[in-house]
């Protein structure tokens, strides 16, 4: 293998496949890159068995190969050579990769690319194309709400489907860790109708979120039994998905809680964070005092002292008061474009929901704290 590459579009290709290879291995070739030479292109692959990320960059081949390398190394050497150099990739030797760029040589130790292992591809059920802006709104409005606890691995993920709507065919992104849920939906895209509930992990969610800022031309999706991918401006993405079955989580959504509040969204989040710095580290709970035009925060912390502060509000049922975890608020609240956040709340012991005045596609449900 014998190629040539400008620097910054190997750099560029390097980041979105590197992300995925972990900096810890206890399988050597899952921490190399696959270098394949081919035509005017070299193809960068990377993987760790559950997640596959894979592009080509342009380049001047002068020998069709392959090779595989150190993926973190080769994207730091690669990002200290100066803007604007070429560099040349050449393996001389079996079990050695060059890099040379100007008076730069480095000599990398490589394994036979042969083992490298790549996902099975598997035949498609489900394709259809989503506007980069629907995706990614679908993800920035859930993924903080996806669950760390890996015991509930089917919660790991963003679960996607399909709904029927008054509005008509919505596909809808789900997230939750128990505490609290949240549910964005966009207008199906023409081919998504009839596709079967998914559940996509954190980690693909997250290299997802990378690749949205070169985005440009709608995304391609293709949905196997086992597997999703995802084709953005020439990177492809391959993931497993999570094998488990997502809760019912129209269930958790309450039906009757008709009393509801309505604060200014900036305020609100500035005066929830104001008065949690007292809260404890663990708790983290606040209480709202609420009465028909009038709401009241506070924390109470024996260790470190007490906090309180009070807001204008609108508020249909008569007093009550009812605590949450701020961090949980502040999460949901930082969503919201809007002026408004309405809260729909029955007691001090129900779920509640948290809603965007200005976004009706979104919904949020948060479970309460005693306090």
């Amino acid at each position: 293998m014998r190629v040539t590459i400008e620097r910054d579009a190997m750099l560029s290709a390097l980041a979105h496949v590197q992300s995925v290879v972990e900096r810890r291995n206890t399988i050597p070739i899952l921490s190399n890159v696959l270098l394949q030479a081919r035509g005017d292109a070299l193809r960068l692959v990377a993987t760790d068995l559950e997640l596959e990320v894979v592009e080509d960059a342009a380049a001047m081949v002068e020998a069709d190969g392959a090779a595989t390398a150190p993926a973190h190394l080769l994207h730091d050497i690669v990002r200290k050579l100066p803007e604007g150099s070429q560099l040349k990739i050449d393996e001389p030797e079996a079990g050695r990769v060059v890099v040379t760029s100007g008076r730069s040589r480095f000599m990398l130790s490589s394994l036979p690319p042969e083992d490298f292992p790549e996902l099975a591809a598997v035949e498609p059920t489900n394709t259809f194309t989503i506007a980069p802006e629907d995706l990614r709104f679908l993800i920035d409005r859930t993924r903080f709400a996806i669950s760390t606890e890996e015991t509930r691995y089917y919660l790991n993920g963003i679960y996607f489907h399909t709904s029927e709507t008054d509005h008509g065919v919505m596909l809808r992104a789900v997230a939750t860790d128990g505490h609290r849920l949240a549910r964005a939906e966009v207008e199906a895209p023409e081919g998504a109708a009839g596709m079967p509930g998914i559940i996509v992990p954190r980690k693909a969610v997250a290299e997802l979120m990378r690749l949205f800022d070169a985005a440009t031309d709608d995304i391609e999706v293709a949905l196997s039994e086992n597997t999703i991918r995802f084709s953005i401006d020439g990177v492809v993405l391959t993931s497993k998905l999570i094998d488990g079955r997502f809760p019912d989580y129209e269930r958790v959504i309450p039906v009757n809680n008709d009393k509801k509040l309505e604060v200014d969204t900036k305020l609100f989040a500035q005066a929830v964070d104001r008065v949690s710095i007292v809260s404890s580290d663990k708790g983290r709970a606040v209480k709202l005092t609420i009465a028909p035009e009038t709401l009241l925060l506070s924390v109470n912390n024996p260790e470190a002292g007490s906090a309180e502060e009070e807001l204008a509000a609108s508020f249909s049922g008569g007093d009550m008061e009812i605590g949450f975890n701020a961090r949980y608020l502040l999460d949901i609240i930082g969503q919201f474009s809007g002026d408004a956040t309405e809260f729909l709340l029955s007691d001090a012991g129900s779920p509640t929901i948290i809603r965007d005045e200005a976004e009706e596609r979104v919904l949020y449900v948060l479970m309460p704290m005693r306090v």
